[in-house]
């Protein structure tokens, strides 16, 4: 829009060195909001996409050749959705603008092998070379080994094992399924059935990936190092793995069918009332390939099913000029979390609370209750249903980030049946309370998920193993306790402000688990003690905001890029984006800051990258799924979050001008 110097200056406030017109902002929360509502969908909710890196196309591209099914066309496709990315150096990476990473670049040559391309191609000339140079395809992490293992690319007693039986340990026992992550059971499980059915597709040998071994494969050592140290948990659970595979090969497995049945058993329970299991892609993907391992049919209702869900991920992007037509998927949906950022920030900028969209959208978002126990109930066994998930569907797996943000976007509406979203709004409340963890903090699915043995498991490299409490839900969870008058006089609001301060960085701020990364949960943490009435002098919240400050670009704007997560000296730094700019204003203005230069700077970056329609543009992957493993576009994060930040910024503003004004009268 690049307003920065249009329009009226008569609304201007002063202080410090630079003046920020109240008029301009006005304009772009008015073209923001009208953005918005643009994007509403009729039904009333919001969904924008959810992109990330090349290896779900490469993964579908697997998928569909093992089983024999597919589009044709849709996977060729899907190639050129891969070759768009690769990186200058013949690698792909796996989040925007980042270094190439090996199990990526090594799936992405192989989708190309399998889709008939010869490794004489230029394209894989390069990938090979820089795949060599980074060690080859033994340096791969577990799940790309066992993917390769279902083509004979890899030796399955030299991936990582992962037994059916783990199913079969009672709840508890230390070792149970429920002591990892809701997103890693949901892959292992289906996982587990292909591993003990060790499925194996015979392709050409000019698909084969021979070529990717450093020395040739024969040569290549494909076995998991040991720790130098021998006694650590990792050389003990490399023990227990090597114990297993020998098991595996003398056909010593007493409890194979028993655990196979459950397996089975616990994967279709979770089918119900969902968008696939787990309603994410690797859990999806594992779950067809483990029904065919079964002996479900291509036509068995259930595997039809699977299918249809799985394929409503795609999103197929027409070509225009030279750009050919390409395929991508999604690795989920997120309707729910969009629709109340939506909502919260709509609601904030001044949209009615008795509006006829945003009533729509409190509606369909109270129909999303979730009224059924799932996994999170084995640990929280006596508490009621309550509170959202992410997605469309996923019944079995609400979290306690999506229950708090839709129970903040639900304060901004007035609604007609306000006896019934006042039950169901205290039925969340009460479940999010019970989901509270020993030290305070909040995680996401889970209650107590935070075992830090597990991570030393051989197929733990995934690095998301565990859900322990993190700081950015924590602050979120007490934004919306504050919003429904709770108070430090409540023990487990105390709690949790002190598990805030523990966790804070020496220079100031805090980790971002779900964001990128240290902006996204300083932002969130100073929002959370805002909201309490942390006095924001305190010296945590004042050198939290000084960190922010700190970081700010010489262009005015905030950037952070995911290599903090592998370089935590990194944090902070990073080429501006809109929504990371918006969290730093909110931080700022959070911590009482309304006075400074770093405020006017993000605000005016803001205001000069708007477009004419409303939006911003951003290419930048500022969502986390697994820190170090896999990241996030939301495409949304670009819209709402500007939105809410200049909205802030002029509440905060209004008061200083009306006093400017009065006196200069």
């Amino acid at each position: 829009m690049n307003q920065s110097h249009q329009g009226s200056q008569s609304a201007t406030v002063k202080y410090g060195r630079l003046d920020a017109s109240l008029d301009q902002v006005e304009r772009a929360i008015a073209a923001s909001r009208d953005f918005l509502f643009s994007l509403q969908h009729p039904d009333g909710y919001w969904c924008g996409e959810l992109e990330a890196d090349t290896t779900l196309e490469s993964d579908y591209i697997m998928v569909h050749t093992l089983l024999g099914t597919g589009d044709a066309g849709r996977m060729q496709r899907a190639v050129q959705e891969i070759l768009r990315h690769q990186n200058a150096d013949g690698g792909w990476s796996i989040f925007h603008g980042g270094p190439s990473n090996i199990s990526a670049s090594v799936k992405a040559y192989f989708a190309f092998k399998l889709m008939g391309w010869s490794q004489d191609h230029p394209v894989l000339t390069r990938a090979r070379a820089w795949i060599l140079a980074h060690g080859g395809v033994t340096q791969v992490n577990t799940y790309t080994k066992l993917y390769l293992c279902f083509f004979g690319q890899y030796d399955y007693n030299a991936a990582p094992a992962i037994p059916p039986e783990i199913v079969l340990f009672p709840k508890w026992f230390y070792f149970n399924l429920y002591e990892i992550s809701s997103w890693s059971r949901a892959i292992l499980v289906p996982f587990s059935i292909a591993y003990a059915k060790k499925p194996f597709k015979k392709i050409q040998p000019e698909q084969g990936i021979d070529e990717l071994f450093l020395g040739g494969r024969e040569k290549s050592n494909l076995h998991l190092h040991w720790d130098r140290h021998i006694f650590s948990w990792r050389n003990f659970f490399l023990f227990l793995d090597r114990l297993t595979h020998a098991f595996e090969r003398v056909h010593i497995r007493p409890l194979r069918a028993m655990a196979l049945k459950k397996a089975e058993r616990w994967m279709l329970a979770r089918f119900e009332k969902s968008d696939g299991l787990g309603a994410i892609y690797p859990a999806m993907l594992n779950s067809i390939i483990a029904l065919r391992c079964l002996g479900y049919s291509l036509d068995d209702p259930q595997m039809i099913r699977a299918m249809d869900e799985f394929e409503k991920l795609g999103i197929e992007e027409p070509g225009s000029g030279d750009a050919p037509a390409t395929f991508r998927m999604q690795p989920c949906m997120s309707p729910i979390w969009d629709t109340a950022y939506a909502v919260f920030a709509l609601g904030e900028s001044g949209v009615s609370k008795n509006d006829p969209r945003l009533l729509k959208a409190a509606d369909w978002m109270l129909a999303k209750e979730v009224r059924q126990k799932g996994d999170w109930a084995v640990k929280v066994p006596k508490v009621e249903p309550g509170g959202w998930y992410f997605e469309f569907n996923n019944e079995f797996y609400p979290d306690v980030d999506d229950s708090a943000q839709v129970l903040l976007a639900l304060n901004k509406v007035d609604n007609p049946r306000e006896r019934y979203q006042h039950e169901v709004e205290q039925r969340a409340i009460q479940w999010v309370f019970a989901m509270q963890c020993k030290n305070g903090g909040w995680a996401s699915f889970d209650k107590d998920n935070s075992k830090m043995i597990f991570q030393y498991i051989p197929f733990a490299d995934h690095n998301a193993m565990l859900d322990p409490p993190t700081v950015d839900i924590t602050g979120r969870v007490l934004e919306m306790l504050a919003s429904h008058g709770y108070t430090r006089k409540d023990a487990r609001v105390e709690r949790a402000i002190q598990f805030l301060f523990r966790e804070q960085e020496p220079d100031g701020s805090w980790f971002g688990r779900w964001g990128v990364n240290y902006i996204y949960g300083t932002f969130l943490v100073l929002r959370g003690l805002e909201a309490m009435g942390v006095w924001n002098h305190e010296p945590q919240i004042q050198q939290a905001a000084e960190w922010i400050r700190c970081v700010q670009n010489a262009d005015g704007g905030w950037g952070e890029s995911c290599v903090s997560y592998d370089d935590p000296v990194q944090r902070g730094i990073g080429v501006s984006t809109p929504s990371q700019t918006a969290w730093a204003i909110l931080g700022l203005l959070s911590a009482g800051d309304t006075r400074s230069d770093s405020v006017a700077k993000g605000v005016r970056w803001l205001l000069e990258h708007q477009n004419s329609d409303g939006s911003w543009n951003e290419k930048d992957y500022t969502g986390t799924g697994f820190p170090r493993v896999f990241y996030l576009a939301y495409h949304m994060y670009r819209d709402y979050f500007p939105l809410f930040a200049l909205t802030t910024y002029r509440r905060a503003m209004q008061p200083i001008a009306a006093t400017s004004n009065a006196a200069s009268n």
